[in-house]
């Protein structure tokens, strides 16, 4: 009987001991997966806070371009006043593609392209999006590793008990923004 009980004792153990593994496994998978988003959002303040900078330079030449500003001015408030991820992510991929229309039209304004104050905030602007492309790739890997350790079984056992849900990557929304161009070198003027 001491040979059982011992038995059922060892059984026990081993399956209290795997069970707080995977439970402490889940909660550094999900605290990675916060601090990932964390750092994307530093990343996106940082442009909202360039923003007004970078509108109140292109103000003066682009005048009649009102709308442009407007909607990149609305899209910033948007994005700021986001409360979840999946309302972050929507509002700062329109932010992303108000910005690429104010770079488009600025293009038709050459005194604006030749400014040093509106070169240095583009390039700025060019170093925020190259840090935010890391952070997202972060954030998405950590996201990836918590959905898998979710997902499996027989982590998905305590991960149900405990009520942990699967993340949502910060993916480009607009399917015309995942397009890959169209580069053509025929030449029709020969």
């Amino acid at each position: 009987m001491t040979t059982f009980f011992i038995v059922v004792l060892a059984l026990t153990v081993c399956l209290v001991v795997w069970f707080i593994a995977v439970y402490n496994k889940l909660i550094k998978l999900r605290n990675m997966k916060e601090e990932g988003w964390s750092g994307i959002d530093v990343q996106l303040k940082r442009r909202s806070n360039l923003i007004p900078n970078l509108l109140e330079s292109v103000k003066g030449y682009m005048g009649h371009e009102r709308s442009v500003l407007e909607g990149v001015t609305r899209f910033r408030t948007q994005a700021m006043n986001a409360a979840s991820v999946d309302a972050k992510i929507t509002a700062e991929s329109a932010l992303t593609r108000g910005l690429g229309k104010l770079f488009a039209v600025a293009e038709n304004y050459p005194d604006l392209k030749a400014s040093q104050n509106f070169i240095d905030l583009q390039n700025q602007l060019s170093q925020l999006e190259d840090e935010i492309q890391m952070a997202r790739r972060y954030y998405n890997g950590t996201v990836r590793n918590l959905n898998v350790g979710i997902e499996t079984f027989p982590n998905s056992l305590v991960a149900g008990m405990f009520n942990f849900e699967k993340a949502v990557f910060f993916e480009i929304e607009d399917v015309a923004d995942r397009a890959v161009p169209k580069v053509d070198f025929n030449d029709e003027r020969k």
